[in-house]
């Protein structure tokens, strides 16, 4: 028994310093966490020096010093909370309405991202999975519509007032288009990255969502989830991706269609 509880301590703090790491990832907090380095090699210095007066500015300010990281590391501290709140992501699940997205919603997908990739068109564009994006959608303009190549296309066509700002998605339906997404504001994100890439990296840290997104200037296409950005070199990449990610839903939407078998069928002769 205590070697058990031996091995359950060595990994949880492997876990912990896993998340201290992956905190002061960016430079900024690199910057913060080298500043707090040389103010403690001073105060022991200046202690060993003799150096009163300064000895005793710098012991008051430590007494600050628990307040004055939560302020400096406020957005990574967020983060990591988020990170260890998603620890229990299978209740949100559980309890969660999400719905699940199938293979030819996918394949629309892709073909709409490959097709703006070619022809430059900037877009944006975040799948709800656990975490509601209700929020997000409210803040632009409703469509209500099934996600197909065209519309995906036409709404972030360069004359679409639509097209300035992201689109949700939910299941196999376009909710909302023109949505404001929270900015990051790490500084791990390459300097060649400019708003479109900060939002969707942004929407990916505040949830579980996966953002799509489609470079103007290159016709590049990235990926961002939780926080971490994965560039598809082509759409076979982006349609593995996305269905790697799509996986439980994938599943669940298959033991659906098993209950409905001849429903199914009739759909497929009708059209």
């Amino acid at each position: 028994m205590t070697g058990l509880v031996s091995v359950i301590d060595v990994l949880l703090v492997a876990y912990v310093n896993y998340r201290i790491l992956k905190l002061v990832r960016g430079k900024r907090a690199w910057r913060i966490v080298v500043g707090i380095f040389v103010f403690v090699v001073a105060l022991v210095a200046s202690d060993y020096l003799q150096l009163h007066t300064l000895h005793w500015m710098l012991d008051k300010a430590a007494l600050l010093a628990p307040v004055a990281l939560v302020i400096l590391f406020l957005p990574e501290l967020r983060q990591a909370v988020e990170g260890f709140g998603r620890l229990g992501g299978w209740t949100e699940r559980l309890i969660s309405s999400q719905l699940p997205m199938e293979s030819s919603t996918v394949q629309e997908l892709c073909k709409a991202i490959e097709e703006m990739s070619e022809h430059r068109v900037g877009a944006l564009i975040a799948i709800e999975r656990s975490t509601s994006l209700q929020q997000i959608a409210d803040t632009g303009i409703p469509v209500h519509a099934r996600v197909t190549a065209p519309l995906i296309g036409a709404i972030f066509y360069h004359g679409n007032p639509l097209h300035d700002g992201a689109v949700v998605i939910r299941g196999d339906r376009v909710v909302s288009a023109a949505c404001q997404l929270p900015m990051s504001d790490s500084d791990a994100i390459p300097g060649h990255y400019h708003m479109r890439h900060r939002a969707g990296i942004g929407m990916s840290e505040n949830s579980d969502a996966i953002v799509l997104i489609v470079s103007e200037e290159r016709g590049e296409i990235s990926v961002a989830v939780e926080g971490e950005l994965t560039v598809a070199d082509s759409a076979f990449d982006l349609k593995e991706l996305l269905e790697r990610e799509l996986a439980g839903q994938t599943r669940e939407k298959k033991r659906r269609k098993k209950r409905r078998p001849k429903r199914r069928a009739e759909e497929v002769v009708k059209q």
